[in-house]
């Protein structure tokens, strides 16, 4: 049965975070179990959205109708907003996820609404810098690197979204370990050899 990925679209959304989750996810390229999972966008509401590219996207889901059931993980790129507790409906969203032991991946500024649930007190986490995730239980667990991944919980800070999906491709399991290590440098170095390594990945 297919799984969704629920990807979530806020106003000021960081067009940047979330382009190599969502591709590689959807895409059955190198995949282990192509057609495993889909990507839906979830919004607030239904209306339309624009990120700060001055992109207009409409969400396919509302927030009140996500299905935690059939759901295989939530992701939650960064952007404007997340620190002002506008968008404070999506870390309960991610509080369902994890309460159902379904994986949650937050980028950014999206970190923030993690750390206002409590979700990161008890994981192993990072963020943009650790001022930003404001007063919390989890700040002994803070770990100043790019992506953190740790029980289910995956956290990145926004310049790094390459290392932000290589984690969340991982806890999927989309491709495999030799797999995704290629896929990593591929789109690190962009060389030809990288690819070579790539391609020769999924032949074996």
């Amino acid at each position: 049965m297919t799984q969704t990925v629920y990807l979530v679209l806020a106003d000021q959304l960081a067009d940047w975070e979330y382009g190599h989750v969502a591709a590689q996810v959807n895409m059955q390229q190198f995949q282990q179990q192509p057609g495993r999972y889909q990507v839906r966008t979830v919004g607030l509401s239904l209306e339309p959205i624009r990120t700060l590219g001055g992109v207009r996207m409409l969400p396919e889901v509302a927030l009140e109708n996500v299905s935690v059931d059939d759901a295989a993980m939530l992701v939650l790129p960064g952007g404007d907003g997340w620190e002002t507790g506008e968008l404070a409906a999506f870390g309960k969203l991610a509080r369902r996820f994890r309460e159902a032991g379904k994986p949650v991946a937050a980028i950014c500024g999206a970190t923030v609404a993690l750390a206002a649930e409590g979700l990161l007190d008890d994981v192993a986490h990072t963020s943009n810098f650790p001022e930003a995730l404001g007063s919390y239980g989890g700040a002994a667990l803070y770990r100043d690197e790019r992506v953190v991944r740790d029980q289910g919980v995956i956290t990145a800070g926004g310049a790094s979204s390459l290392e932000f999906a290589r984690e969340v491709l991982a806890e999927l399991e989309t491709f495999s370990s030799a797999t995704l290590q290629a896929w990593y440098e591929f789109n690190r170095d962009d060389s030809a050899e990288a690819f070579g390594k790539l391609v020769a990945s999924v032949q074996e």
